[in-house]
């Protein structure tokens, strides 16, 4: 007989939940499980991630939740006592499944009710939203918390049966009474009074185990991630704990043994999940709404701006002592023709205009605005709406690798603005778009390795000398990435060491293996903001934090994966700094500072950054990267560019910093692989620093166009040994077209995969490099 499990928390019911969902799916796999249901208290935190990896594996996700009933009003804040004392003054558990795209969204606005309206110590729902949000949703009466075991185990057997007719009213054949198989001596006394109840109401009985560990091994571990969560250690004899070793995923075969006696119990499972049907939908994007007069569409208001936009920067140039010639200013016209065409055929001329209008909100109201940030610098569309500040075609910025017209991605425009007015560009989105349609973003806070550590042993009673001792001997992070244990181990024989010491180090690491990777808490994103074209609540379920921000309960890659839009808001401290500064020369001087017309020219801005007189300076204050410019002496712009884009683990590992520096100072000679080379590697001396070269060297010597060196790109980031040995063939054929020898051409591919590894993006470096100089020409 095969079965389901229906109740079960995810690493989503934080430190609570111990089931990774990647570890989850391929033990559902191997029991030969056709679904699974994620329940989580209170949350739908992982619901995405959960859908997807289940089809990954084949199964069936179901989407769930367990709730929390207040006893009374959602809004009542006082506990029940005297005669109804049978709840303990909390919360009744219910457990909720979504059947369909109806069910999922009243799913989502009972969750979301239960942080906005409900919430007191956990999030509440009522029988009133219960009520009004029932339909598309099957409902299972709970564990030992929920509102029917507790009237029985209290003995009010007729209470129990108001209790089990009102939702099965509710829930008109959608409730089943949920009988458990976790060992308890309550719920061993509590599941034949269940049973007897579900047939005298001729209602059906769900079996269910409560999963919130994989494995029976894993109990203890699970306990010391309660103490982790209540800080208790675990000699504490009044520590929280279930009581029960059985809370894990148990198999068909032993639920099925649970339950000889009532096999009804176990083919409902099955029943249940051919019921519950979500289909969401991925790749389809949803844009907010930008308001536009009548008659006028998206494409034609953003080329009006684009192309006035364009005549104005064009102007500016001119007016800087910058002469282009006719030929050079209709490359600039013509690019950004090019661009509007695919901005328009990938239809996000919503987007542009949006975040150009925040954007020019800001800078109407005197709130500095940084001069981009990432590969939106590449495009001329965006310089020319004042989105951004950098020249691309100047500084040869590309747009493929910030737009591939062959790959249909969202665009990333992140934006800073400055630290202390960012709220204020919140606010305004709120107020044009609604503020039912806009949220911040949830993110996790994951239980690494060190930390999982740290959080053992203060529930071992390790000292905190102890743990901090053995948390040192940690390998330290490469490239911001910490490694997990079970690598750190590998690495370092001193942790072996200790691990082996004894029982007590054993079970230190042991404990530490099983809970790395779980969620420790949730916050709310730097930057990550999302706009909706609807109220959010009917695509996703909102969270409220402690400060009482409304995110959503889907981290970043899950609201994108939905389709909804999100923008990045940074708040950037230099920007106020600057800010400040220009105020002071105009109050104490009277001269006024046009940062975004500054001369990137200026002989003594150079000199600072040469003699590394750069504290203050964004991005150039430490020890290392003050080394750096004072070897490498800065003379032109794109020299800080570089220098940004050198002063990283890669570039400086491997020698391609020093070979910069020696290069341009003339300590060694400047060759190119191939004269093909040489317009694309001048301006960084014969050496390969930025992304964007990979691209121009695969169109220069292979006939790539731009988009397709953008996918090679990728590709090669991410070292896909199947894919790469296909795009070898295909640069070697291009290669030979241009009679380059196939042992050169290699010897030049095999280059380009090994800076892939840690090339920057010029675009981003260039945007940073644009405070750099800023701050530095201001001090």
């Amino acid at each position: 007989m095969g079965f389901v499990h229906l109740h079960l928390h995810t690493q989503f019911s934080l430190l609570d939940g111990a089931n990774k969902i990647r570890h989850l799916m391929p033990q559902i796999q191997a029991y030969g499980m056709p679904a699974v249901a994620m329940t989580d208290h209170g949350n739908m935190f992982g619901a995405i991630e959960f859908y997807r990896t289940a089809a990954q594996y084949g199964i069936k996700p179901i989407i769930g939740c367990e709730m929390y009933v207040a006893p009374k009003s959602r809004f009542d804040r006082t506990a029940l006592s005297g005669a109804e004392d049978y709840e303990h003054g909390g919360n009744f558990h219910l457990i909720l499944l979504a059947m369909n795209l109806e069910g999922y969204k009243n799913l989502c606005r009972l969750v979301t009710a239960g942080f906005t309206e409900g919430f007191y110590r956990k999030p509440r729902v009522d029988k009133e939203l219960l009520r009004t949000f029932n339909q598309g949703i099957i409902a299972l009466s709970g564990c030992l918390s929920g509102e029917l075991a507790r009237a029985m185990l209290a003995g009010r057997d007729e209470l129990a049966r108001e209790v089990a007719a009102e939702y099965a009213a509710i829930y008109d054949g959608r409730f089943y009474i949920e009988v458990q198989a976790n060992h308890l001596p309550e719920q061993e006394r509590l599941n034949p009074a269940l049973i007897a109840l579900a047939k005298d109401l001729s209602l059906p009985v769900v079996a269910t185990n409560d999963c919130h560990y994989l494995r029976a091994e894993d109990a203890e571990a699970h306990e010391v991630l309660l103490c982790i969560q209540s800080g208790k250690v675990w000699s504490d004899e009044k520590r929280w704990r279930f009581g029960t070793n059985q809370l894990y995923v148990k198999s068909p075969q032993e639920m099925a043994a649970e339950f000889a006696h009532c096999p009804e119990a176990i083919a409902n499972t099955l029943e249940i999940a051919s019921r519950c049907n979500v289909e969401l939908s991925f790749g389809t994007f949803h844009f907010p709404v930008f308001a536009l007069p009548e008659g006028e569409s998206l494409e034609e208001r953003l080329e009006k701006s684009a192309r006035a936009g364009l005549e104005t920067r064009l102007a500016q140039i001119r007016a800087s002592g910058r002469q282009l010639d006719a030929a050079q200013e209709q490359t600039y016209r013509d690019r950004l023709e090019f661009e509007l065409k695919v901005i328009e055929d990938m239809g996000f001329a919503g987007y542009f205009l949006i975040v150009a209008d925040f954007i020019g909100y800001a800078k109407s109201q005197g709130i500095p605005v940084g001069p981009g940030r990432g590969s939106a610098a590449g495009s001329l569309v965006a310089y020319a709406l004042r989105i951004t500040d950098v020249d691309p075609i100047r500084y040869q910025l590309l747009f493929e690798r910030f737009l591939n017209p062959g790959r249909k991605s969202m665009p990333d425009i992140d934006v800073d603005f400055c630290f202390e007015r960012r709220d204020e560009v919140i606010r305004y989105i709120k107020e044009k778009y609604g503020a039912d349609k806009v949220a911040q973003i949830i993110t996790f806070g994951t239980l690494k390795g060190k930390q999982a550590i740290k959080d053992v042993g203060r529930v071992l009673e390790f000292s905190y000398g102890e743990t901090d001792r053995i948390a040192k001997l940690y390998p330290a992070p490469k490239q911001g990435k910490d490694y997990p244990l079970e690598v750190a181990l590998e690495m370092e024989p001193r942790l072996r060491e200790v691990r082996e010491r004894g029982e007590r180090e054993r079970k230190l690491f042991d404990y530490a293996l099983k809970l790395e990777g779980l969620l420790r808490h949730a916050s709310k994103h730097a930057a990550g903001i999302v706009i909706s074209p609807s109220p959010l609540v009917e695509h996703l379920p909102l969270f409220v934090d402690k400060e009482g921000n409304v995110l959503t309960q889907y981290a970043g890659p899950d609201v994108d994966a939905i389709g909804l839009i999100k923008f990045d808001f940074l708040g950037l401290k230099t920007l106020t700094l600057l800010n400040d500064v220009v105020q002071r020369i105009r109050k104490g001087r009277g001269i006024d500072i046009d940062l975004s017309t500054l001369p990137l020219d200026d002989r003594a801005t150079y000199q600072t950054l040469s003699r590394g007189d750069t504290v203050g300076v964004f991005q150039m204050e430490g020890s290392g990267i003050r080394k750096l410019i004072t070897q490498l002496k800065p003379s032109c712009f794109e020299d800080i560019i570089a220098v940004i884009a050198l002063f990283r683990p890669g570039p400086l590992d491997s020698g391609a910093a020093e070979q910069f520096i020696r290069r341009k100072h003339g300590k060694e000679p400047i060759t190119y692989l191939h004269p093909l080379l040489e317009p694309v590697l001048r301006e960084t001396y014969g050496v390969t620093i930025y992304q964007e070269q990979v691209m121009q060297i695969a169109q220069v010597l292979a006939g790539y166009t731009l988009e397709e060196a953008d996918n090679l790109r990728r590709a090669m980031g991410k070292k896909k040994k199947e894919v790469m040995q296909e795009e070898r063939a295909r640069f070697l054929q291009g290669a030979a077209k241009n009679r380059i020898p196939e042992r050169l051409a290699g010897e030049i591919f095999d280059q380009m995969e090994t800076f892939a590894a840690y090339g920057f993006n010029k675009s981003h470096a260039a945007s940073y490099a644009v405070i750099s100089y800023q701050t530095a020409y201001l001090k």
